[in-house]
């Protein structure tokens, strides 16, 4: 269902980073009030905006964020979270599953609902609210190699053929077309480069390089050096004036000087005995791995250590575990808990907490899904330079146009 373009007020109120009940309280007036001017019942007084400005100087929230972003294809928040990290303030999120926006809710305190199916809004654009950065996770499944695989089997189409997945990266392309916002973040798995033989990532790079007119980069990048997992993604920068930003030459960390499993694992005595395999799923995937050993393959289980760096978290973890599986010396091995898969993305770290208010199938397949937080916090840190200089640039150029007509 769609809601109506968003007030004047309410565009203001969020560019101040206030919530609604922080608002009332800046202009001492009550909820209702403020929901009359939210909803364009009323319209406020002009001081309204000069204490709404001050409030958000002032601390209500603490920083005042120096952008406007908008979270599509959310899932539980991770781009999210390295985007604030930078400053940046969420002005919309865009997440269809249920379960993804009930953790994106409990861990945001947001100033704006959780919108589902982001095609009522490609189609719709002007019901998007203006941002100066655009993040997108676009679904990854109809270019990743065991998606594309899976489709094969099936006889399905898959990549811009796919009826269901495989086009929303063109309503991510029509939103940008419709805000032309500074710069943009897109993420998806690292075999998007190759493919159908490189022709859809070419694709991709010719709409927003030749169709939407932005300077665009991208670049694989390991999460080893900040978390104990092997997971390579690709990032797809864009900026829609030319800049500095050199994406091949950004120094990355070294993948061997990274964290091992240990730092993310819970003591033993402290794991619920439910995590530990049953010794008929154990027995399967012993002899399992046997019989493709014997022929050859390398398919099967993987055992790791505290000492050790684990494999790619799969959204397929819930079902038996296998990729990750941690050893348990005289015991059969074990699952990692959805706690420790929290630690293993990034999301939760000493410094901050993550709630999971969900099943633990449904946490698995969310950590699975989401992004590497760490990873993206590095990405935004080296773009929040030509971020704020691109924003600074287009207030300089408006204001000289403002003074030649004046």
């Amino acid at each position: 269902m769609l809601t109506r373009p968003k007030t004047t007020f309410a565009l203001f109120r969020e560019q101040s980073g206030l919530t609604i009940e922080e608002a009332a309280k800046a202009l001492g007036t009550s909820l209702r009030q403020v929901y009359r001017y939210e909803n364009g019942e009323c319209q406020p007084p002009p001081p309204v905006w000069r204490l709404l400005d001050k409030a958000g100087d002032e601390g209500l929230p603490p920083a005042r964020p120096s952008f406007r972003f908008i979270d599509l294809f959310a899932g539980i928040g991770g781009l999210r979270l390295g985007f604030e990290s930078i400053g940046g303030h969420c002005a919309f999120t865009s997440e269809w599953d249920p379960f993804s926006q009930k953790t994106y809710a409990l861990n945001f305190r947001d100033n704006h609902e959780i919108a589902g199916d982001i095609r009522q809004y490609s189609e719709n654009p002007e019901l998007v609210p203006e941002h100066d950065v655009l993040l997108a996770g676009f679904p990854c499944q109809p270019f990743s190699i065991a998606g594309v695989s899976k489709k094969n089997a099936l006889g399905r189409p898959h990549g811009f053929l796919c009826d269901t997945q495989g086009t929303l990266f063109f309503d991510t392309a029509q939103i940008i077309a419709r805000h032309r916002p500074a710069a943009f973040l897109l993420e998806n798995v690292k075999n998007l480069e190759n493919h159908d033989q490189g022709r859809t990532f070419a694709t991709i790079l010719n709409v927003l390089r030749n169709e939407l007119g932005y300077h665009v980069q991208y670049r694989v990048i390991s999460s080893e050096p900040w978390v104990p997992q092997k997971r390579e993604r690709i990032f797809i920068v864009g900026f829609r004036e030319q800049t500095a930003f050199d994406f091949a030459s950004l120094k990355v960390p070294k993948s061997g000087n990274g964290p091992k499993l240990g730092t993310i694992l819970d003591p033993s005595d402290e794991v619920d005995p439910k995590y530990t395999l049953t010794e008929h799923l154990w027995g399967y995937l012993k002899g399992y791995k046997e019989k493709h050993q014997a022929a050859g393959n390398g398919f099967g289980y993987s055992l790791f250590g505290p000492n050790d760096v684990a494999r790619t978290l799969s959204a397929r973890y819930y079902k038996d575990g296998s990729e990750i599986l941690i050893d348990q010396p005289g015991k059969r091995p074990r699952r990692l808990t959805p706690r420790e898969c929290a630690r293993l993305m990034g999301f939760e770290t000493k410094d901050r907490s993550f709630k999971i208010p969900v099943s633990d199938t449904q946490a698995y397949r969310q950590f699975g899904n989401s992004v590497v937080v760490p990873v993206v916090e590095f990405v935004a840190g080296a773009m929040k330079p030509f971020i704020e200089a691109a924003l600074d640039g287009a207030k300089y150029t408006a204001a000289a146009n403002s003074q030649a007509h004046a």
